[in-house]
């Protein structure tokens, strides 16, 4: 395991503080906000201003527990972020853009392509003007259709203001063009952290939603994807700022999830060496997969979908109907020009990469857990890389281990992902009771505890695959499948005292109701 005692050794680091050294000393396991407010007070700055920190060469450094060490002779200096600063930027750039605009005007005579244009423009508003009637009388069929739709809701039940109910005329409705240059900072990722991507231990609590977006963008850097699809790297932060916009804010399924299960696809191609035995374009499937995988995710499961008849459930005739719609929110987003990371692929090459991706998509429904596992069993003993059905297989095992991976996790990383997850469980549960739907006794907050919660789920469903997975790459035993069977243990023990605990109440409840009877 190593020693444990670099891993609590304090930080230091170096500023320069009006012309003078500056040191300052800190744990590694504080939080990004505490490192912010001290290096304000080192740097006698008012707290809670916003503030960034340079290098020497002026380059941006990550202001987090992971930041690159440096010594006095190299010092850091933290610059705030004043309004007056940036209202100067503006002006500047503004001057020269007028430069810029006066120079394309001499040179490209813009007067006589004004003409032209206003020429074409009065062509197009007599078009427009013939056919406004049309737009009026496509705008009122839309309006009676809407009618009608409304009526029919009511007549069926009345469950037209569910937050996970979907609209056919919704959709896209989030997925606004992005034609700006995306505005989130670059953030030096320090050795450090670049590391610690490539394990399962690494801790998804301690970064934010920017920081979240730029680790995804290195690792298609890093597995070489960028290169390999020949993406814009400009398309691919505006695809990531598009993802991480179309995931809603719910207790589990919301974009931190996304990370977490794309930073595990990462982690398991670094630890099982795929990048030797698959294609890169195999490799880009996996990670784009991971980052989609639950798009637009309501935080309420498939079969409420299909006991409340929700619209999802009707579109997809009850087959698997969020799994659908996260595949469909992720085209809509890649058929936006300005978001189309695989723009530059061939039409052929990228209907395979389409197909691959939604399979993959498809194969995180946990109903279809025990198909697609006997499939892989079957498979593993005499597994060939080279064969097709054998690689889309292991890609559909894999994309489902990091889907629910959360426990092989260190337990403080892993356990408040179960708090998450039985709040999403509770909402959905309480929903189902309030509308006289089935619950689940595993959603009830009634029934359920979250060692019963977990205890099943490990021993039944994680244990089994990353071990039948391990027959494939035995390296992965120590790293995931042993914090599996110590997360199954220390659930058990769990639920030992529990049981303790209400079997003494339940003897103290008996022993007050006979004391009663006595007297």
């Amino acid at each position: 395991m190593g020693s444990s005692s670099s891993s609590y050794a304090p930080k230091t680091i170096y500023l320069d503080v009006d012309g003078k050294v500056q040191k300052v000393v800190f744990s590694r396991h504080c939080s990004p906000c505490d490192i912010k407010e001290l290096l304000c007070s080192s740097s006698n700055i008012p707290r809670n201003t916003a503030i960034m920190m340079v290098d020497p060469e002026g380059a941006l450094v990550s202001i987090d527990p992971t930041m690159p060490t440096n010594s006095p002779n190299s010092l850091y200096k933290i610059v705030p972020l004043s309004t007056a600063q940036l209202g100067e930027k503006e002006d500047m750039f503004q001057n020269v853009l007028s430069q810029v605009a006066e120079q394309f005007s001499r040179a490209f005579r813009i007067n006589e392509l004004k003409t032209e244009v206003t020429n074409r423009l009065a062509m197009l508003e007599k078009r427009v003007e013939l056919e406004g009637l049309k737009v009026v009388e496509i705008e009122k069929c839309k309006n009676d259709l809407k009618k009608l739709r409304d009526e029919m809701t009511s007549r069926v039940g009345g469950r037209v203001n569910c937050p996970c109910k979907y609209n056919f005329s919704d959709d896209g409705k989030k997925l606004t063009p992005r034609r700006d240059v995306p505005s989130y900072p670059k953030y030096t990722l320090s050795q450090e952290t670049i590391e610690a991507l490539k394990k399962p231990t690494f801790d998804v609590w301690h970064w934010e939603h920017n920081e979240m977006l730029s680790c995804l963008e290195y690792m298609y850097h890093d597995l070489g994807l960028v290169k390999e699809f020949n993406m814009n790297p400009i398309t691919l932060k505006r695809w990531l700022l598009g993802i991480q916009e179309n995931y809603r804010s719910n207790p589990f399924h919301n974009f931190r999830h996304c990370f977490c299960v794309s930073q595990m696809m990462y982690g398991m191609i670094h630890l099982c060496n795929l990048q030797e035995k698959l294609t890169l374009t195999d490799m880009g499937i996996l990670m784009t997969a991971a980052v989609c995988h639950d798009l637009d995710h309501p935080g309420y499961n498939n079969t409420y979908q299909i006991n409340a008849r929700t619209e999802l459930a009707v579109r997809y005739n009850d087959i698997s109907p969020l799994e659908n719609h996260h595949c469909a929110v992720a085209f809509q987003i890649l058929s936006l020009p300005e978001c189309n990371i695989f723009a530059n692929v061939d039409p052929e090459a990228f209907k395979q990469i389409r197909q691959a991706i939604i399979t993959l998509i498809l194969a995180t429904d946990m109903a279809r857990h025990g198909e697609i596992l006997d499939s892989f069993k079957q498979k593993v003993d005499n597994f060939d890389f080279t064969n097709e059905e054998h690689v889309t297989c292991l890609k559909m095992v894999l994309i489902k281990c990091c889907d629910i991976s959360n426990e092989v996790r260190p337990t403080e990383v892993a356990e408040p992902w179960v708090d998450c997850l039985l709040e999403e469980y509770f909402m959905q549960s309480d929903r189902e009771k309030s509308e006289g739907l089935p619950v689940a006794p595993f959603m009830d907050r009634d029934k359920v505890t979250k060692p019963t919660a977990q205890i099943g789920f490990i021993k039944f469903v994680l244990i089994p695959m990353f071990e039948t997975v391990m027959k494939l790459f035995p390296q992965i035993e120590e790293i995931m499948v042993q914090p599996l069977r110590d997360s199954r243990d220390h659930y058990e023990e769990l639920k030992q005292i529990d049981d303790a605990m209400t079997e003494a109440q339940k003897k103290k409840t008996e022993n007050m109701s006979l004391g009663g009877k006595k007297k």
